[in-house]
């Protein structure tokens, strides 16, 4: 017979039977499946888990948040108070100082030149036309050359500073004159034993071969087809005419004589004639011939006819002297080194030249900026400058050449003003044009020629305005302070955090530091850390406020 299995049930206070427990604890076999009755059991045991088992992380989350955010009054205390003060300290160095000014400018050539050619007066109504542009932006351009021809006359180029400002005719004088005359002889063209400065033959004659070299005839500077030379030749003639009939001599005059051969008048039959006595007293002495006249007159005839003479000569030369050829304004420009570089070109063939046709750029780089009054103030040719190219990536130095005493209209790179006679501006001279903001026009000229790739760059501008005589002792601007009895002191800290204040004079400043000298050598020294400041400290407590409130 086959043992059943041990079924222990457990009852209620009541008597009733718990047919889960029942089922949960048979001994020595399986369980079956519970029934509908012992499944309902099951689920109302795990919902009270599960309950106990939110509580308890519910509790484990606000003690969290409590060990978070409540704090103790000491804690608040010490952390909405206000924190303690330490000292900010550096080290004194010992190093060579400069004071220096940053700004940007604008590299450029030295010289700058708008070629806008007017036409002569007189040379007719119609405006001004391009008729050649032998020229592209970009080109290099020698002395001599060719750049332009409007309304059927050439503009060239010549190697000078002076702008030109007149028409310079044979006969001239002036700086501008010897400055044409040593450009011609630097093309090849002898100006032969002309005067410095004066313009002669010799300069005429360099004038018409440097036309004639660039295909083009010279303008004369007296139009009338050489009427005024043609004048004063047949002036001198006359007048050497004049003075040959003037000492010519005079033949002697024979008395009238009547028909018998005898002289004409009557006699007394004493002696001859009134007639024969004025002949014989006009009739040469025997043996002498007849000679010039000798009376006032005649010497006054011949004077005259001498002076008239030495006049026409006079007038002669000065024709000649005035006949020839002719440089215009409006055909040269004078530029100051070659070669020089077209920048731009305005004009075109067949349009109107009524401003400048093209913009050439002349000279080494330079650097050009416009600084503000204040900045003026404290900039001055000779200071050492640092010229830094971003776009390069490399620096150069260099020194301020020029700091304009006038303020100037600020202009951009290539813009120029027209000058007078055709001529445009000069920025080697000082000019600028352009409608930018005012300011004093500052160059700065590197040590070295800037690379030509430089030209156009913005770039920036490191200039030492002051500078120690070598190294000095430095330290930060805000170390040092001024005492009620004016006295500049630092504040020193010793080897034990001890402070002790250190009278110094103040020298030069820059960067944010500024050169100190104690009054006593041995104070001060490199290496020394000097108070700056202060700087907030942790307060005491704070962080065991704060663990404690944990």
């Amino acid at each position: 017979m086959s043992e059943l299995p041990e079924v222990v049930v457990d009852r209620d206070r009541d008597g009733s039977v718990d047919g889960a427990a029942a089922a949960g604890r048979t001994r020595g076999a399986a369980v079956d499946e519970p029934g509908p009755a012992e499944g309902s059991g099951g689920g109302r045991g795990r919902r009270v888990v599960a309950g106990v088992v939110a509580g308890a992380v519910l509790m484990a989350v606000g003690g969290l948040l409590a060990t978070v955010l409540v704090k103790s009054p000491a804690q608040v205390a010490a952390e909405t108070g206000p924190p303690a003060q330490g000292a900010l300290t550096a080290e004194v160095e010992r190093r060579v100082l400069a004071q220096t000014v940053v700004m940007r400018g604008t590299v450029v050539a030295d010289q700058s030149v708008d070629v806008a050619p007017q036409p002569r007066a007189g040379e007719g109504a119609g405006a001004p036309v391009v008729t050649k542009l032998p020229v592209k932006a970009g080109d290099a351009i020698a002395a001599g050359q060719l750049l332009a021809e409007v309304s059927g006359r050439p503009v060239f180029t010549l190697k000078g500073t002076l702008p030109v400002y007149r028409d310079l005719r044979p006969g001239a004088t002036g700086d501008d004159v010897a400055q044409l005359q040593q450009a011609l002889r630097e093309l090849g063209h002898p100006t032969g034993p002309d005067a410095k400065g004066v313009f002669g033959a010799g300069t005429k004659a360099a004038l018409g071969a440097r036309y004639r070299a660039i295909g083009y005839d010279p303008l004369p500077a007296v139009a009338d087809g050489g009427a005024a030379v043609k004048a004063a030749r047949e002036a001198v003639r006359s007048a050497q005419w004049a003075l040959e009939d003037a000492s010519a001599p005079q033949s002697t005059p024979t008395a009238p004589t009547g028909t018998d051969g005898k002289a004409d008048g009557k006699t007394d039959g004493a002696g001859p004639s009134a007639g024969a006595t004025a002949t014989a007293t006009a009739a040469p002495a025997p043996g002498k011939a007849a000679g010039p006249r000798t009376d006032a007159g005649a010497e006054r005839s011949l004077a005259r006819a001498r002076q008239s003479l030495a006049d026409a000569r006079a007038a002669l030369v000065a024709a000649e002297a005035a006949e020839g050829p002719m440089l215009p304004a409006a055909e040269t420009v004078f530029v100051g080194a070659f070669p020089a570089r077209v920048s731009a070109v305005a004009g075109r063939v067949g349009g109107t030249a009524s401003g400048p046709v093209l913009t050439l750029s002349a000279g080494e780089l330079v650097v050009e900026a416009y600084l503000k009054e204040d900045r003026r103030q404290v900039l001055r040719a000779g200071m050492a400058v640092t010229v830094s190219s971003e776009a390069a990536g490399t620096e150069v130095r260099g020194r301020v050449v020029l700091v304009a005493g006038e303020r100037s209209a600020a202009r951009s790179a290539g813009a120029q003003q027209p000058d007078q006679g055709g001529q445009g501006s000069q920025s080697g001279q000082g000019k600028a044009g352009g409608a930018g903001e005012l300011g004093y026009r500052m160059v700065v000229r590197a040590d070295q020629p800037l690379p030509a790739g430089f030209a156009g760059q913005d770039v920036r501008l490191t200039i030492e305005s002051a500078s120690t005589d070598g190294p000095a002792l430095v330290v930060p601007v805000t170390a040092v302070s001024a005492g009620a009895d004016g006295r500049t002191v630092v504040t020193a800290l010793g080897g034990d955090g001890a402070r002790r204040r250190v009278e110094v004079r103040a020298g030069t400043s820059g960067d944010g530091y500024v050169a100190v000298t104690p009054v006593r050598a041995d104070d001060l020294a490199a290496g020394t850390r000097v108070v700056i400041g202060s700087a907030p400290e942790p307060a005491k407590g704070a962080k065991g406020a704060r663990g404690g409130a944990r």
